[in-house]
C-alpha cells in the first residue's frame, strides 16, 4: 500500500482461537492485550466456554506464546490461528516470552528475608500475600503448610493472629526469621509437626491451605489425587473449626474434585506477569 510517497506496512490479522475457559476466570486479562468486545464465544458444557477474536499477528503470536503447555481448571489450553503464525513470528514471541519472564512480582521484598529449598518457586508473592490477609479480614488463622511464611506473614500484617504449621523444622526456623524481619513475630505462633494432627486440634475462623505442589507439578491438568495433604485435609471434619476455608492451588488444578467452591483466579502484580495466573484461590463456607 502506498501512502505520500512511503510503503506502509500491511498489518496481517489472524482468527485467534484459545479455550476451554472456565466461567470464573477473568479472560480479559489472561487474553491482554487482545480485546473481548468483539469475541465470539462458543459455549463447551456448563462450566466452559472457547473464544475466538479477530487480531493482528503479533497480537495473537504473544498470546500464544504466554499460554503455551498451560491448563487450566483441569484440562490443557489449545490455541490456534488461522491463517498459522509464521516461524519467525513464533520465535520472536516466544523470546519476548522469555524476557517478560525476568520481570516478576517478588516473593520477598526485603533483603533479610530469603526462601530455599521449595520456598524458591512456591512461595507467594509478598503482594499477593498481603492481599490475601486484607481480602480475608479475620481475626485467626490457621495457616496448615506455612513453608517459608510468605502466607502467615500476610495474614498477620493484615491484623491477623496466625498459627502457622510446617512439618519441617528448618522451613519452620525459616519462615520465623522471616516473621522476624517483617515485625509479626508477636503475631504468628508456629507449630511443628504434621499439618492434618495439628489442623484437627486447633480451630479458627479461617484455615489457610497452600499444600506443596511439587517443582514438577502438571502444568496441564492437575487432581486432588495429585496432591495428597490437601486431600487428607479435606477428608477431616473441618465445618465446626473452620467456617471458612481457603486452598492456594495451581491454575491447572480441577476445581470440580473441590465441589461448592468459588474459583478465582489470581494475577501476579509486575509487568512480565500480569497476565499470568500465579495460583488460583478455593473459598468454602461463608
Amino acid at each position: 500500500m502506498r501512502g505520500n510517497g512511503q510503503y506502509k506496512r500491511r498489518v496481517r490479522r489472524v482468527h485467534l482461537t484459545v479455550g476451554p475457559f472456565p466461567l470464573w476466570l477473568d479472560a480479559a486479562r489472561l487474553l491482554a492485550p487482545a480485546s473481548l468486545r468483539d469475541a465470539v464465544r462458543t459455549s463447551i458444557g456448563e462450566a466452559h466456554e472457547r473464544m475466538t477474536l479477530d487480531v493482528e499477528e503479533e497480537v495473537a503470536a504473544t498470546i500464544a506464546a504466554r499460554l503455551r503447555g498451560l491448563g487450566i481448571d483441569g484440562g490443557a489450553l489449545e490455541v490456534f490461528c488461522d491463517p498459522p503464525l509464521s516461524r519467525a513470528r513464533v520465535r520472536g514471541a516466544r523470546l519476548e516470552d522469555a524476557r517478560a519472564r525476568r520481570d516478576t512480582t517478588p516473593g520477598f521484598t526485603r533483603r533479610e528475608a530469603h526462601a530455599t529449598g521449595e520456598g524458591r518457586y512456591s512461595l507467594t508473592p509478598e503482594a499477593l500475600a498481603l492481599a490475601l490477609g486484607k481480602r480475608a479480614r479475620v481475626a485467626r488463622v490457621v495457616d496448615a503448610c506455612c513453608g517459608s511464611g510468605g502466607n502467615a506473614i500476610g495474614f498477620a500484617r493484615a491484623g491477623a493472629r496466625v498459627t502457622a504449621i510446617e512439618i519441617d523444622p528448618d522451613r519452620a526456623e525459616e519462615a520465623r526469621h522471616n516473621a522476624a524481619v517483617y515485625g509479626v513475630t508477636e503475631r504468628v505462633a508456629f507449630v511443628v509437626g504434621d499439618a492434618v494432627t495439628h489442623v484437627a486440634n486447633h480451630e479458627a475462623d479461617l484455615l489457610f491451605i497452600d499444600p506443596p505442589w511439587g517443582e514438577q507439578y502438571d502444568k496441564r491438568a492437575c487432581t486432588l489425587s495429585d496432591l495428597p495433604l490437601l486431600s487428607a485435609l479435606l477428608a477431616l471434619d473441618l465445618k465446626e473449626r473452620y467456617p471458612r476455608v481457603w486452598l492456594k492451588v495451581p491454575a491447572s488444578f480441577r476445581t470440580s474434585d473441590v465441589p461448592g467452591a468459588r474459583a478465582s483466579a489470581w494475577f501476579g502484580d509486575a509487568a512480565g506477569d500480569a497476565q499470568r495466573i500465579k495460583f488460583v484461590l478455593l473459598e468454602l463456607g461463608a
